[in-house]
């Protein structure tokens, strides 16, 4: 739709003698901007976030508020890393040979499909002349050089798994992707619009290794532990905070609150914008967990910063006793030390053995590597192993049947929709209405009108430096409480309501009609145009916001003051030319909104619209636009200018699903502002 001047218009006067900043006497518009400058300043432009920025644990007040906000952190994880919904757990198709004796314990070789083709490799360690069931551990290596053959002084992978044997555990170590034999892919994998990540992949290799360690006879399913040092400590408070059947853990030379792991493996896009990684391993309380430190790595801090405060949600949940630290003098490590207090750790929790000098390390002899590898020339990996091209194909294949299975055909299938594709859309977004008490709004200017009022605002979120330029006119027909509509546009509030210019006619028929109206410079839009953000930050998704997302949340914002205000009786959104997904995108997380109209501008919705300036990752794992469309079921939503191009498919069928068809208005052509004010004027919903 494209705003014109024709038809009503109504003039804002604006002479400097009837502009009156709120608090003050006349100043000038100018005046009034510098004076707002000092107490709320947007800074989301200059600011950026990295891996090495440090971070401070929040303060929680009850079980019940810890206990929200870790079902938040765990739905982020699996949203980040591309697993949420789940993908269908597939055969594993376990094979298990080469077994070799010795003394206490055995060591075989391992592999399973984490996908169909897709081969997760490794060793399993059980124990000799003992008998069963037993323990089950997890042992990813991390980034030594030889992966999960590593042994040397600083650590060593083998003998870790050799002494749990002893102990009696059945142990599987398996290799990281493009390490030793996970040879199918590079230590890298990545596509951003379909949340597939090298982290994802581990992190779903993490999950069926639970999977298969107890499925084995000899293993107590309900006794599984998992530790690693470094990158496997990564992988190890990973798991745990998304697969509860980890009963005990041990992280080793990882957690830290000013380092959150420097490799692509560590690091999914959206993961950390709003945790990090102490709030991630809190994730495990109450289940025992153990954090082992080194005073010359990033560790240095656990006892006195990372452990008090992960040990603070313990205690909050009554669980104190169940997490420690230890820390020893030496650098970057997994060396006896560290491994015997994870022994007696371990045996504490999951043996019944009270007493660690029990738990003491045993002199351990390394196979030779011939006799660990999976795939060896008389072995080799089968000829039919997925490539990278044809995993990154398998999995979006598989999501888009996943998504395409959830659009809802009937009531029950619609509740389903709701709730798991909701879920995915606000983690991929990482945006939502802030509540009343979170908003911050400052008044810059306001005259009085022969008709309305206009007033400038600056509105924001608590802590968040934000500073959203926003104009407001409330007309003074009528009494009680207003509907209101926001309108955005993408070159901002100027081209929908310009101070000293005339009204669209969109807004003029609204203010006749009683309405409130309000428009917004979204991010990196009008007034905050100011520069170019930077992005120099390693693995910046994971850290920072895109342009897209920022605006999206702008939109919310401004939703949320809207909807706090006394006058206030409901929101409408409008959403214009390129704005129109920007508001798409926010109007599914926004039951605040009655009636939304919304320009498509004729967006494909497919890979290549979602690039550039629309960047968000994950948005295609997310549904994209068409199952954004879908969740503003059963509010008012009128698609315009789709083309043929935009899919409504997952609209058609949410509000057929809902009993609600009514309340959604398709257009494949562009429309008037007269009909869009008729579609905001309907009803009083």
């Amino acid at each position: 739709m494209r705003l014109t001047a024709l038809g009503l218009t109504l003039v804002f006067i604006l002479a400097m003698c009837s502009l009156i900043p709120a608090g003050r006497s006349v100043a000038s518009e100018g005046e009034a901007h510098a004076i707002s400058a000092a107490s709320m300043r947007d800074t989301r432009v200059s600011e950026e976030f990295g891996l090495r920025t440090p971070r401070t644990f929040a303060q929680f007040r009850s079980r019940k508020e810890w206990m929200r906000r870790a079902a938040a952190v765990r739905d982020n994880i699996l949203v980040s890393t591309g697993l949420w919904p789940a993908p269908e757990k597939t055969p594993l198709n376990p094979r298990i040979f080469g077994r070799i004796e010795r003394e206490g314990y055995s060591v075989e070789k391992v592999c399973f499909e984490s996908y169909p083709r897709f081969f997760v490799t490794g060793n399993l360690y059980r124990p000799l002349g003992k008998k069963g069931p037993f323990p089950g551990v997890l042992c990813p290596h991390g980034h030594w050089g030889r992966g999960r053959l590593h042994s040397d002084g600083a650590g060593s992978v083998p003998g870790r798994c050799i002494n749990l044997a002893r102990q009696g555990y059945v142990v599987f170590s398996y290799d990281m992707v493009g390490y030793t034999d996970s040879n199918q892919l590079k230590h890298s994998f990545h596509d951003e619009l379909w949340g597939t990540s090298l982290m994802g992949l581990h992190l779903w290799d993490s999950i069926r290794a639970v999977d298969f360690i107890s499925s084995l006879p000899d293993v107590n399913a309900n006794q599984i532990g998992c530790t690693g040092a470094s990158g496997g400590g990564t992988q190890t408070f990973t798991l745990m905070a998304v697969d509860d059947r980890i009963k005990v853990a041990a992280p080793v030379c990882m957690i830290s609150a000013h380092f959150q792991g420097g490799c692509e493996c560590e690091n999914a896009p959206l993961l950390r914008l709003e945790t990090y990684n102490v709030e991630i391993a809190s994730l495990m309380a109450p289940r025992p967990l153990i954090l082992v430190a080194a005073t010359g790595d990033w560790t240095k801090n656990n006892p006195t910063v990372e452990y008090p405060d992960i040990r603070s949600i313990y205690k909050l949940i009554g669980a104190e006793d169940k997490v420690r630290c230890v820390q020893f003098d030496t650098g970057h490590n997994y060396n006896k030390d560290s491994r015997e207090a994870v022994y007696a750790w371990f045996g504490k929790w999951l043996l019944g053995i009270a007493d660690p000098a029990k738990l003491k390390e045993q002199a351990f002899t390394v196979e030779k590597d011939e006799d660990l590898r999976v795939f060896t020339e008389t072995h080799p990996r089968p000829p039919n192993a997925l490539n990278p091209d044809q995993l990154k194909n398998y999995l979006i294949e598989s999501a888009t049947r996943q998504i395409e299975r959830l659009k809802p055909t009937d009531a029950s299938a619609l509740k389903i929709f709701r709730k798991t594709m909701s879920v995915g859309l606000q983690h991929t977004l990482s945006a939502a209405v802030p509540a009343k008490a979170d908003i911050v709004v400052e008044e810059v200017a306001s005259a009085a009108h022969e008709e309305f009022t206009t007033t400038k605002l600056l509105v924001g979120r608590k802590g968040k430096h934000e500073a959203i330029p926003a104009t407001l006119i409330v007309p003074d027909s009528g009494s009680g409480k207003k509907r209101a509509a926001l309108i955005v546009h993408p070159q901002g509030k100027n081209a929908v309501m310009a101070m000293g210019q005339p009204l669209s006619p969109l807004v003029t028929r609204l203010l006749k009609k009683g309405r409130t109206v309000m428009s917004i410079d979204c991010f990196q839009v009008g007034e905050l145009k100011t520069g170019e953000r930077k992005k120099t930050e390693k693995h910046w998704l994971t850290y920072n916001r895109t342009d897209l997302a920022l605006r999206v949340q702008d939109i919310l914002t401004a939703i949320g003051y809207l909807h706090s205000r006394d006058d206030v009786r409901g929101v409408d959104l409008v959403g214009l030319d390129a704005a129109g997904i920007w508001c798409l995108l926010a109007n599914a997380l926004a039951p605040q909104v009655r009636r939304a109209a919304i320009d498509v501008n004729g967006f494909s919705d497919d890979g290549s619209a979602w690039a550039g300036d629309y960047l968000i990752p994950g948005i295609l794992r997310a549904g994209g636009g068409r199952v954004a469309a879908g969740l503003c079921v059963p509010r008012g939503l009128f698609l315009f200018d789709t083309r043929g191009k935009f899919q409504t498919d997952f609209a058609l069928a949410a509000y057929k699903a809902s009993g609600r068809a009514k309340r959604l208005r398709v257009e494949a052509g562009d429309v008037e502002d007269d009909e869009v004010a008729r579609w905001l004027l309907l009803g009083r919903r």
